[in-house]
């Protein structure tokens, strides 16, 4: 039993030499990304750049332990840092310790939240953020980001985490940017870019073998952070106004538990659950993707755990909340991790990093940081989704315009809610008008088709009629007046055949629509039948009584309806 909710106890028991040398390269290679990464990140946090490394140690532990994926990297990321800097920013002033000790307490309630999830095995909540809201959502962050790190590129400062807020904070200061910070800044962006973009093309071209410019590919931005400082000490950066990252404290975090108060859980707990959801939604989409090309399985509910595990170890670890990194992820995965050991070996990686490195970053430029998150978050966005959502449905259209637009000019948190409120809406709003299609038998073959999409053949005095929805409290009312302005239009009809199978669930409220329906059609002299009825909802309906009242009958299949009712002459 302990094993199910401890994964390393299954595969633990049976690693091997060889998982030990794949897992010992991939950590290599993912803790050399990492670095510069958590650096960053920690400060679109808010937070110290040590917080960032701090957030890679002890989370990377606690998910190898009880996490399922063979290749998620979980540790900051950029909409966690920015989603974490918007909650913390309103109680409190960056650069003070009580903000680091909330961003501590948000990554303790944050895994609170996605542990209890885990074990009452709901992680569907997930599913209420669709496709267009993430998308929306991950676009307007992603631009909401890169504009935040204008200000250290230009070497001014810059405020706000909504869009308006930081267009007039960047242009109230335009004035005072710092030629040598620009300098630094749009160097370091244009090397990242182009490592990223085309150094493995160009490296290829002149014969280097593929996994060595790859390797090269992923090293190259620590390459840039070890120029730039180098750049720092020749030229005297900090003397002629570049900020530099200062003196970062040398050693492992200290294990605590941040002060927690009533007061400041009740400030907390709304961002906290958006931060779970939408970190878990991000990381499970990347831990299935993986595990497919692997032939693994997932377990939704078990990486709630693994990442709540996870948070809570951020939390003791002085770090703040952490996810799967997609990017860090993939790497992970093409590097040949065989087990969630990888990500311990990474931590081991980092540990080693923070206690050896971190007198060296007194003198790293923040701008060479802010390149490092603009180059990283302009992949996430994507504004092509706004065409094709507009080509596809106008509902979509409506869902990822809305949680973009009021993510930008609002917020992470308020475009979030209302994307899941717009998206909900939309839900209830299609569901609510079912398609519904009166169908008439293909010419020679027992299928029953949509009469206004093809031939058909019809059998006068009988109203065939397909609806392609579950039926439940919101459309119940739908359905009583289209068969209700059906049978005014024709008053030849003797037979109303409800067919069903699209009919997954049908509720109390639409059961009593059923019964009016029937008892109304009867007033009429007109007999209510059923057709393709499944299982489960007969199941429900044989729990009542409406079968006892039914005038006509519950058949089968379409075919058979019609042929009964038609062959009997009783139309």
């Amino acid at each position: 039993m302990l094993a199910k909710y401890v994964p390393i106890l299954n595969w633990g028991r049976a690693y091997r030499r060889d998982q030990f040398g794949r897992d010992l390269i991939a950590a290599v290679i993912v803790t050399i990304m990492l670095i510069p990464q958590s650096l960053a990140y920690a400060l679109l946090a808010g937070l110290p750049p040590e917080a960032g490394l701090y957030a890679s140690i002890l989370p990377l532990v606690a998910y190898a332990i009880f996490g399922s994926s063979t290749s998620l990297a979980v540790g900051p990321v950029a909409v966690v840092s920015l989603m974490t800097a918007t909650a913390v920013g309103r109680l409190a002033a960056e650069g003070t310790a009580d903000y680091a000790s909330i961003a501590m307490v948000l990554a303790l309630l944050s895994g609170g939240i996605l542990t209890l999830m885990g074990l009452f095995r709901l992680g569907f909540v997930a599913n209420f953020l669709s496709h267009p809201v993430i998308a929306g959502f991950i676009t307007a962050s992603g631009l909401i980001i890169a504009t935040s790190q204008l200000g250290g590129l230009l070497g001014i400062p810059s405020r706000g985490h909504t869009m308006p807020d930081l267009l007039a904070s960047i242009w109230e200061n335009l004035a005072r940017f710092n030629p040598y910070t620009l300098a630094v800044g749009a160097t370091a962006l244009a090397a990242l870019a182009w490592i990223r973009l085309d150094m493995k093309r160009r490296l290829t071209a002149i014969g280097v073998p593929v996994a060595i410019a790859t390797f090269m590919v992923r090293a190259g931005p620590v390459a840039v952070v070890l120029a730039s400082i180098g750049a720092s000490a020749v030229f005297g950066l900090g003397e002629r106004g570049v900020a530099l990252v200062g003196d970062v404290p040398q050693g492992l975090p200290l294990l605590a538990v941040p002060g927690i108060s009533l007061e400041l859980v009740t400030a907390l707990i709304g961002p906290a659950l958006i931060i779970s959801i939408v970190g878990f939604v991000e990381s499970i989409s990347v831990a299935q993707t993986l595990a497919a090309k692997k032939r693994e399985r997932i377990d939704p509910d078990q990486e709630l755990i693994g990442l709540g595990a996870a948070n809570v170890a951020a939390a003791i670890g002085s770090g703040y909340p952490v996810t799967g990194g997609f990017a860090r992820s993939v790497v992970n995965h093409d590097a040949g991790a065989a087990t969630p050991a990888a990500g311990a070996f990474t931590a081991i990686g980092i540990a080693v990093a923070t206690l050896a490195l971190t007198p060296f970053l007194a003198l790293l430029p923040k701008a060479t940081l802010a390149a490092t998150i603009v180059v990283a978050v302009l992949s996430l966005v994507d504004l092509s989704i706004l065409k094709k959502a507009f080509n596809y449905a106008m509902a979509d259209f409506i869902a990822v315009a809305t949680t973009l637009g009021v993510t930008l000019v609002f917020g992470v948190e308020m475009g979030i809610s209302l994307g899941v409120a717009a998206s909900i809406l939309i839900f209830l709003y299609r569901t609510s008008r079912p398609h519904t299609a009166v169908v008439g038998r293909v010419p020679g073959s027992e299928h029953f088709r949509n009469v206004l999409r093809h031939s058909v053949e019809t059998t006068p005095g009988i109203l065939s009629l397909r609806v392609d929805e579950s039926l439940y409290f919101a459309n119940a009312r739908f359905l009583e007046d289209c068969i209700y302005a059906r049978v005014a239009e024709h008053p030849e009809i003797r037979h109303v055949v409800l067919m069903c199978p699209a009919v997954n669930a049908i509720d109390m409220s639409a059961l009593e629509s059923l019964e009016a329906i029937n008892q109304r059609l009867g007033d009429l002299g007109i007999r209510f039948h059923l057709t393709e009825v499944k299982g489960p909802v007969m199941d429900r309906l044989e729990h009542s009584d409406f079968l006892d009242h039914l005038t006509g009958k519950v058949f089968l299949s379409q075919h058979a309806a019609i042929a009964e009712l038609s062959g009997a002459g009783d139309v």
